[in-house]
């Protein structure tokens, strides 16, 4: 798959298949984070990844999905909730000075897993308390920011033109599938 293909079917996906995700993908996922850029290079970002299925059915409900969209919609129900979570921490450091590299952390997650066909949903509302002390015995000094939800994806995400009404909402058939608008890009490029 090409470069764009990638970034373009590398969705948001909040319904996955029952299929566990082996330690093996996963840590070939994460391992790509040791060479990403990093501002100052400080390098302050550390992951915890939830994979052992009691755990991962443990922690569940403290990942809240899609805030725009009703609980029914939005929020995957048992038999399509993600089979993995990355958790992606700050270790002694501010988050105003690590929100950038927080962001090409997920994206390159993100893109990591799909190159597996592993679907993902970026989750930030997460109540992190409650995921640190079900897991347990993490370093103190790891603080959660962000959530990356895993699994190999139960529908399908498209990119569609904004329509004329500008009307940036979503929209999702009968099958569940996303219809996600997106700006064109004669919108957000300008060329001097």
């Amino acid at each position: 798959m090409s470069f764009s293909d990638l970034c373009n079917t590398c969705r948001t996906f909040r319904r996955f298949k029952q299929i566990p995700i082996s330690k093996e993908i996963l840590y070939d996922i994460v391992k790509n984070m040791r060479g990403i850029p990093s501002a100052r290079n400080k390098q302050p970002l550390r992951y915890i990844i939830i994979h052992n299925p009691i755990i991962v059915e443990k922690v569940q409900a403290f990942f809240h999905f899609a805030a725009a969209l009703p609980p029914e919609l939005g929020q995957p129900k048992q038999g399509e909730q993600p089979t993995a979570f990355i958790l992606i921490c700050i270790e002694n450091e501010s988050l105003s000075n690590s929100a950038i590299d927080i962001g090409i952390a997920v994206r390159t997650l993100q893109l990591g897993a799909w190159e597996k066909q592993i679907g993902s949903c970026i989750l930030g509302n997460v109540e992190f308390n409650k995921v640190m002390s079900t897991i347990g015995e993490i370093y103190t000094s790891w603080k959660p920011t962000l959530a990356l939800a895993l699994g190999y994806p139960a529908h399908q995400s498209h990119i569609i033109n904004i329509p004329k009404n500008q009307n940036i909402a979503y929209t999702i058939d009968e099958n569940k599938n996303y219809y996600v608008p997106k700006r064109l890009e004669s919108d957000i490029l300008l060329w001097k």
